[in-house]
C-alpha cells in the first residue's frame, strides 16, 4: 500500500508511547502517513467538530436526525450513575495529596518508607469487613429450570396445540364410542407441544454465570499490612483503607491508590483496551484526571507486568471499576435476536389466522353439515386448526439451527445461543476490539536497521526490493541481537522449560525484544544472560525515554560493555559514532539522512521504533569494580556508537485482512472500537481492508489544505477520539455512521456501549467482537457478542452469544456464510412447511360448501405435518450454496442505507411527537399500561399503520409476501389442484362422479360400515363396503398427492438464483433420504390394513393414480423455473459492487503492508 509523504527529521518524542495530553483544550490529531503528532489549538476550548459537514442545519434536519435516538436520551437521564461509573467513577481519593490519605481513609501509612506503614488494626478491618460487605461481586438473578421449561412451553403454537388436544379428550369423555379416534389425535397433539418445548429447553439452555467469572478473576489471597506486619490474607477479605503489597506477576486484587512504586507497569488492555502496559507511580499531590486515565490507581484484576508497588485499597467489590463494568454488562438485558423476532411475528399471524378459520369453519359446519352436532364440528374445527398449524415448525427451525451450529463448532465457531448462528449472517455492522482481536496483544521485531541497510525480520513480499532478509551474520545485527538479550528486565514464570514454551512478564516492548533475540541467539538464553552478569542498570522511565545497562562482557579494550536502547532521538543524541560493517565512523549528514529515512521507514507506519548503542569501556577510564551511580550520573552517558534501529509492532492476525475485505465484499460495514491512540488504530486499520481512503486529517496533509476547508462527504472514512462521543448530537452520529469506513479510538467500556445502541438505532444488526472485560457490556447489548476462547476473559465469554475456538478473526467469515445459508436453508424449509396448509384447507372448505366427502382427515394432516414433512423439513440443514460465491457477495438481508435511515427517522419522529413530557424539565413520560394497551388497539385502524405496513424495503425476512405468495397460492394451489383432480378421479373410477359426491354428501350417513345402499347417476348401486373403500381410497390418493409434489416442491423451493435442476440443487443427499423415509411411511400408512382403524386409508389404492400429483409436480418445477426468470432483476440488485483497493491477497505474515516504493 503506497503511503504519500514522508517526514524530513524524528519527531521529538517516542513516536508511538503518546499520551493525551491533560490539558483539555489541545488533542493530538494524527496523520498516519507521518509520524508527527501536531497539537491542535482548540479555540475558546471546543473541540473540532471532527465529522461536521459545512453547511447550515435547519432545525427540521436536527429534529429528523435526533428522532430514534431519544430513548437513548432518555436512558442517559436515568442512568446517569451507573453510565458515569466509567468515565467518572465514584473514586475520588486519587486527587488527594499524600499528607490528607491518612485522615481521609483513616488508616496509618508512610509514604515516604511504604515498609513502615502500619496499616489498620485487625479490629478496624473486622469492622469495615461487617460493614462494606466482602470484596466479591454480586451474582445475578437466575431463572429456574422450570421457569425455563414453562417459558418454552408456553408459546402460542404450542398452546393452541395444548388447547385442541384438551377438546378432543373432553369430547372424548363426553362420547367415548363416537369420538374414539380422538384418543389418538389429542395425545399426538399435546404430545406435539411438549415434545417442541422439550427440544427447545434442551438446545438453548445455557449458564447465565456471568458475574461468577468476575468473581473468579480476583485472585485467592494478597499480601496486606495490618498491625504493622505483612501477612497473605483471602482478597476477599480486604476493606477500604487497606495497605497491599504488589509485585511483578500479581493481579490486583481491588482498586488500589498507589503511594510508592518501583519502575511498575499494569497490562489494562482488559479493561481499557490499550495493548501497552501502563506506567503507574505515585503522585505526592495528587491527579487531576478522570480515575481511568490517572496515573495513581491500579484498577482491581489487572495484571503488574514489571516493578512492585504500595498501595491504599480506595474501592472493594462491586464499588470498583471492574465492579461497575459487572452492573453495566448485568444492566444489560441484551437484544432478541432478529430471528427470534421474525418467528414471533409468523407465529402470531399463522396462529391468529388459524384461529379465526376455525372458529369460521366450527360456525358454518355446525349449521350445515353436522347440524348440530357439536363433537363432529369441534374435531373438524381442530382439523382446520392443525392444517393451518405447522406443528413441527418449532422443533424444525430448532434442530436446523443446532445442525447448524454443530457444524459451526467443526470450523471453531461455538454458539451458545442457537439463533445467533443466523443472526451472525443477518449483521449488517461488526464493530471489533483492536488488541487481541484484530492484532496479537504481542509485540514483535518486524525491521532492523544496521550499517545503512534494511533488514526484515521475516520473509515477506511486502517489503521493497532493497530489504534484505534478517541473518545474524548481517553487520551490526549480533550487537543489536545482544543489546536485545542483555539490556532487559523481563522475568520467567518459570526457568525449567525451553525458552519458547514461556510465559514472559515485563513490558510489552521489551518482551517482543526478548522473543527476537531468543530465537536467534546461537547458545541457550539463560547461559549467555548469566554469562555477561550486570554490573549497573538504569531502567527505562518515561523521563528519560532510554534504559541503559553496564555488563561484566570483556572485549579488546576492557571488560565492561554499556548498551544502551530507547527513544530514537534520546539515544542518538548520546552518540558520536556509528556501527558499519564493524567500524566505527563518525556521524555525517550522509548518515543522518539514511537515519531519518529509515525512521520514516518504521515510524510512519505506525510502529514503535526503538534505537540501540554500545560503548566498550576503556580499562584505562572504568576498571572491573568502577563505582557506577545513578544520582551522581557517575556512568558513561554519551561518545556512544549507534548500532542501529529496530521497529515492533502488534501485529494482525494471520487472515485478518483477507477476512474483512470478505466481509466489506459482503455488504458488512466493519468497524474498529478500540481503547488505543487514533494513530495506531488507523495504522493498523489501513493495514487489513478497514480503511481504504481517507480521513479528513489525511485528505488536508495530501492537498495541504486546512482541515476546516474539507468537506465532510469529500471524504470515505473517520476516525472519531473517544472523548468525543458524549457530546455528539444525533446528526453528528448519522454523519459517522454514514460513512463506510469508521475507527473508533481511545473509547471506554461505556462509549462501547453506546456506539452499538446508537448503530442498532439506525437499524443495524451489530455484531460486536472482543476478549476483554471492557468488551462484555457492548458484548452482551450487540445483537450477536463474539468472545475470544483463548485471550478473552471469562467475562466476555460469559457475556457473548458465540466464542471463537481458536481466536481467528477470519472464522467470522465462515460463521456469516454460515449464518447466510441457514438463513436460506430455514427459509426453503418453511416454504416447504407452509406449501401443504393449502391442499389440506381448501379440501376441508370443499367439505364445507358444497359439501363433498372430507377429502383428508385430521389425523392424517398430522401424519403430514409430523411424519414426511418433518423428515424432509429437516434434510434443507444440509443444503449448499445455489451459486459458487454463496451468498458473500450478496448484501444483508437488511442492509441499511439511506432509505431505510430516513423511513426510520420518520416513524421515529411521528411516535416522539405523540409521546407525553414533563412540562418543567420535558423529559419523557412513560405511558400508563392502560393508555399503552389502547395505542396499541387503535393502531391497526390508523392509516400510517398501513402506510408503514406497505412501504417499499429492501429488507428480505424470514416470511415475507413472496414465501406466503409461493407457499399458499402458487405451490400451494398446484399441489392443491393435484390432489382434488386425483380425489375426483379415484371416486370416478369407484363408481361416485362429482354430482354422486354432492348428492352422496347431501345425504348424509354415508361412507361407514352402517351405511345404505347408494345408487349413482349411471344406475350402479354401491354398498357399504364399495363406500368405505372408495372413501379409503379417495382419502389415501389426497395424502399421497400432497406427498408427492411436496417431493417436487423439495427442489422448487430452492430456485432462486438458478434452476432447480443443477447439481447443487440435487446435491443434498439428505433431501433424498427424507424423501425416502416419507414414502416408506406412507406405504406404510396407507398400504397396511390394519391401521385403516387409525388412518382410514385403503390398501388397493392403484399406484397408477401415483401419476396425477407426477405431472403436477412436473407443472410445479416448470413454475418455479418460471420463477427464477421474472424475479431475477430483484436479485441482481442485492448484489454488492467490487470496492476498489481491497488487498485479498494471501497475507504471508501478519506484519505491516510495506510500500515498494518507499525508500530507507
Amino acid at each position: 500500500m503506497d503511503i504519500p509523504g514522508s517526514m524530513k527529521s524524528p519527531p521529538a518524542d517516542d513516536p508511538i508511547t503518546i499520551h493525551d495530553e491533560e490539558n483539555p483544550t489541545t488533542r493530538a490529531v494524527v496523520f498516519p502517513d507521518d509520524s508527527i503528532v501536531r497539537e491542535e489549538k482548540h479555540i475558546g476550548g471546543l473541540r473540532p467538530k471532527g465529522v461536521e459537514m459545512k453547511r447550515s442545519i435547519t432545525q427540521e434536519d436536527r429534529d429528523l436526525a435526533a428522532a430514534g435516538y431519544e430513548h437513548l436520551e432518555a436512558q442517559k437521564d436515568h442512568k446517569t450513575a451507573p453510565a458515569a461509573g466509567l468515565t467518572d467513577v465514584d473514586i475520588h481519593e486519587h486527587r488527594l495529596p499524600f499528607t490528607s490519605l491518612e485522615s481521609a481513609l483513616k488508616t496509618s501509612l508512610d509514604y515516604k518508607d511504604a515498609g513502615l506503614s502500619y496499616g489498620l488494626t485487625s479490629e478496624e478491618a473486622k469492622a469495615r469487613l461487617e460493614r462494606d460487605g466482602r470484596n466479591v461481586l454480586t451474582p445475578p438473578k437466575k431463572k429456574s429450570a422450570l421457569r425455563k421449561f414453562m417459558d418454552r412451553l408456553l408459546t402460542m403454537f404450542n398452546i393452541l396445540l395444548i388447547v385442541a388436544g384438551v377438546l378432543e379428550y373432553v369430547l372424548l369423555g363426553i362420547d367415548f364410542k363416537a369420538n374414539f379416534q380422538n384418543t389418538y389425535l389429542g395425545g399426538i397433539l399435546i404430545l406435539v407441544a411438549f415434545v417442541n418445548a422439550t427440544i427447545d429447553f434442551y438446545q438453548i439452555q445455557k449458564s447465565e454465570a456471568i458475574l461468577a467469572s468476575f468473581l473468579a478473576m480476583i485472585p485467592p489471597s494478597c499480601r496486606v499490612v495490618r498491625d504493622g506486619a505483612i501477612s497473605s490474607i483471602p482478597a476477599a477479605d480486604l476493606v477500604k483503607g487497606d495497605i497491599v503489597l504488589l509485585r511483578t506477576g500479581d493481579k490486583t486484587p481491588a482498586d488500589l491508590l498507589l503511594f510508592s512504586a518501583t519502575d511498575l507497569k499494569v497490562d489494562n488492555s482488559s479493561l481499557t483496551g490499550e495493548s501497552e502496559p501502563q506506567e503507574r507511580f505515585p503522585l505526592p499531590d495528587g491527579s487531576q484526571s478522570r480515575p481511568v486515565e490517572a496515573e495513581n490507581l491500579a484498577f482491581n484484576s489487572t495484571l503488574v507486568v514489571n516493578g512492585e508497588a504500595w498501595g491504599i485499597v480506595v474501592r472493594t467489590g462491586d464499588h470498583t471499576f471492574i465492579g461497575q463494568i459487572a452492573s453495566l454488562t448485568g444492566g444489560e438485558s441484551g437484544n432478541e435476536s432478529p430471528l427470534a423476532v421474525e418467528i414471533g411475528q409468523f407465529v402470531v399471524v399463522v396462529s391468529c389466522i388459524a384461529v379465526v378459520f376455525a372458529v369460521v369453519f366450527f360456525a358454518v359446519g355446525i349449521t350445515t353439515v353436522y347440524k348440530g352436532q357439536a363433537a363432529h364440528t369441534v374435531t373438524f374445527a381442530v382439523s382446520i386448526l392443525v392444517a393451518f398449524v405447522p406443528e413441527g415448525l418449532p422443533s424444525v427451525v430448532t434442530l436446523l439451527l443446532s445442525i447448524a451450529a454443530k457444524r459451526m463448532a467443526k470450523q471453531n465457531v461455538l454458539v451458545k445461543d442457537l439463533q445467533g448462528v443466523e443472526t451472525l449472517g443477518s449483521l449488517t455492522l461488526l464493530a471489533t476490539d483492536k488488541t487481541g482481536t484484530l492484532t496479537r496483544n504481542q509485540m514483535t521485531v518486524t525491521n532492523l536497521w544496521s550499517s545503512s541497510k534494511m533488514y526484515s525480520a521475516f520473509q515477506s513480499n511486502n517489503d521493497d526490493e532493497t530489504t534484505d532478509r534478517f541473518s545474524m551474520d548481517a553487520p551490526g545485527m549480533r550487537e543489536m541481537v545482544d543489546i536485545a538479550a542483555l539490556n532487559s528486565r523481563v522475568k520467567f514464570d518459570r526457568n525449567d522449560i525451553p525458552f519458547d514454551q514461556r510465559s514472559i512478564l515485563g513490558d510489552a516492548t521489551e518482551t517482543g525484544l526478548t522473543r527476537f533475540a531468543g530465537r536467534h541467539l546461537q547458545s541457550d538464553y539463560d547461559v549467555y544472560t548469566k554469562q555477561f552478569p550486570k554490573v549497573f542498570e538504569v531502567p527505562f522511565n518515561s523521563t528519560n525515554k532510554w534504559a541503559l545497562v553496564i555488563l561484566n562482557k570483556p572485549h579488546s579494550t576492557g571488560v565492561l560493555t554499556s548498551y544502551i536502547k530507547g527513544a530514537p532521538e534520546r539515544v542518538l543524541a548520546k552518540c558520536s559514532t556509528y556501527l558499519k560493517d564493524e567500524k566505527l565512523e563518525p556521524i555525517t549528514e550522509e548518515f543522518q539522512k539514511a537515519y531519518d529515512d529509515a525512521y520514516n521507514y518504521m515510524a510512519s507506519r505506525g510502529h514503535r521504533v526503538i534505537a540501540c548503542a554500545q560503548s566498550l569501556l576503556s580499562k584505562d577510564q572504568y576498571r572491573a569494580d568502577y563505582a557506577f551511580s545513578r544520582t551522581d550520573t557517575k556512568y558513561p552517558s554519551s561518545e556512544y556508537c549507534f548500532v542501529g534501529l529496530v521497529s515492533l509492532e502488534d501485529p494482525p492476525k494471520h487472515g485478518v485482512r483477507e477476512a474483512i475485505g470478505t466481509l466489506r465484499l459482503a455488504g458488512i460495514k466493519v468497524m474498529m472500537v478500540t481503547g488505543d491512540h487514533p494513530k495506531t488504530a488507523e495504522a493498523i486499520a489501513r493495514k487489513i481492508n478497514l480503511i481504504l481512503g481517507d480521513t479528513r486529517e489525511t485528505l488536508s496533509a495530501k492537498t495541504g489544505r486546512p482541515v476546516d476547508d474539507i468537506y465532510d462527504d469529500e471524504v470515505t472514512a473517520v476516525v472519531v477520539h473517544g472523548d468525543d462521543i458524549d457530546s455528539l448530537q444525533g446528526w453528528q452520529w448519522d454523519q459517522i455512521f454514514s460513512k463506510p469506513e469508521i475507527v473508533f479510538a481511545r473509547t471506554s467500556p461505556k462509549h462501547k456501549l453506546e456506539i452499538v445502541k446508537r448503530a442498532q438505532a439506525l437499524g443495524h444488526i451489530v455484531g460486536v467482537t472482543g476478549d476483554g472485560v471492557n468488551d462484555s457490556p457492548a458484548l452482551k447489548k450487540a445483537d450477536l457478542g463474539i468472545a475470544m476462547n483463548i485471550s478473552g476473559s471469562d467475562v466476555s465469554k460469559e457475556a457473548a452469544n458465540m466464542i471463537l475456538l481458536d481466536d481467528n478473526f477470519a472464522s467470522t467469515v465462515k460463521g456469516v456464510a454460515e449464518g447466510r445459508q441457514i438463513f436460506v436453508n430455514l427459509k426453503r424449509s418453511i416454504q416447504y412447511t407452509l406449501s401443504h396448509s393449502t391442499p389440506e384447507v381448501i379440501p376441508q372448505l370443499l367439505y364445507v360448501v358444497v359439501p363433498i366427502p372430507l377429502p383428508l382427515s385430521a389425523i392424517l394432516i398430522l401424519v403430514i405435518d409430523l411424519g414426511f414433512e418433518l423428515c424432509v423439513a429437516l434434510s434443507f440443514a444440509w443444503d449448499q450454496p445455489e451459486t459458487a460465491d454463496g451468498l458473500m457477495r450478496m448484501s444483508p438481508r437488511k442492509p441499511v442505507n439511506s432509505r431505510s435511515i430516513m423511513s426510520l427517522k420518520k416513524r421515529a419522529l411521528r411516535r416522539s411527537k405523540t409521546l407525553a413530557r414533563d412540562t418543567e424539565t420535558q423529559q419523557l413520560l412513560a405511558p400508563s399500561r392502560f393508555s399503552a394497551l389502547a395505542s396499541k388497539l387503535k393502531t391497526p385502524f390508523r392509516r400510517t399503520f398501513w402506510e408503514d405496513m406497505f412501504e417499499r424495503s429492501d429488507n428480505e425476512s424470514l416470511v415475507d409476501g413472496k414465501l406466503l405468495s409461493y407457499a399458499y397460492l402458487e405451490a400451494g394451489m398446484i399441489e392443491t389442484l393435484g390432489a382434488l383432480l386425483a380425489y375426483f378421479v379415484v371416486f370416478f373410477k369407484n363408481g361416485f362422479s362429482p354430482a354422486d359426491l354432492r348428492r352422496a354428501q347431501q345425504v348424509g350417513n354415508l361412507f361407514t360400515s352402517s351405511s345404505p345402499d347408494f345408487t349413482n347417476g349411471r344406475g350402479r348401486v354401491l354398498n357399504a363396503q364399495d363406500q368405505i373403500d372408495a372413501f379409503g381410497q379417495a382419502q389415501s390418493i389426497v395424502y399421497l398427492s400432497i406427498f408427492i409434489t411436496q417431493c417436487f416442491n423439495v427442489f422448487a423451493v430452492k430456485a432462486k438464483l438458478s434452476y432447480p435442476f443443477g447439481r447443487r440443487a440435487i446435491g443434498n443427499k439428505w433431501n433424498f433420504a427424507g424423501i425416502l423415509a416419507g414414502a416408506c411411511l406412507g406405504m406404510f400408512i396407507i398400504y397396511t390394513p390394519p391401521l385403516y382403524v387409525v388412518f382410514g386409508g385403503s390398501f388397493h389404492l392403484s399406484p397408477l393414480y401415483w401419476l396425477i400429483p407426477v405431472a403436477f409436480g412436473i407443472i410445479l418445477l416448470a413454475w418455479s423455473s418460471l420463477r427464477v426468470v421474472l424475479l431475477r432483476k430483484s436479485v441482481e440488485h442485492m448484489r454488492v459492487k467490487d470496492i476498489k483497493g481491497l488487498m485479498m491477497f494471501p497475507t504471508m505474515r501478519t506484519m505491516s503492508m510495506r510500500s515498494r516504493t518507499s525508500r530507507h
